[in-house]
């Protein structure tokens, strides 16, 4: 796989687009902490970080829906920077996703955080994904 984040990154679109509650993916460092931005920022409801009998990383997301609206709280996820094309943006050119409703993930020195924490912080990086 040349993309791991693309990849799960696509399970939550895919899992959002068909209505499942509950999404199941390879773990890693870095999607260890995009899920954490995610529960953060309060697009899904729950995680839990397991091994598989192989000892392999995995992680389970909680999606969050709407019970009145039958909508999920994600309505779009990009990925921005890949492998091919990588994406890096400073403090004074950092996107705003959907004038500020939406939010964009960073990876910078001071480790993987939100457009709004890294201009807080005054540290620019390479933009990993828009959610909104």
């Amino acid at each position: 796989m040349t993309d791991p984040i693309a990849d799960f990154l696509t399970r939550i679109r895919n899992a959002v687009k068909a209505n499942r509650k509950v999404v199941e993916a390879p773990g890693s460092k870095m999607k260890r902490e995009i899920t954490k931005i995610l529960y953060e920022q309060g697009y899904i409801l729950a995680y839990k970080f397991d091994t598989d009998e192989k000892g392999h990383p995995s992680i389970k997301i909680a999606l969050k829906w709407d019970a009145a609206t039958k909508c999920n709280a994600i309505k779009e996820l990009k990925r921005v920077s890949r492998p091919g094309l990588r994406r890096y943006t400073s403090v004074d050119d950092m996107p705003r996703v959907q004038n500020g409703l939406g939010i964009a993930i960073l990876s910078t020195s001071k480790g993987i955080m939100t457009d709004a924490k890294a201009r807080q912080e005054r540290v620019g990086g390479e933009v990993l994904c828009y959610i909104c």
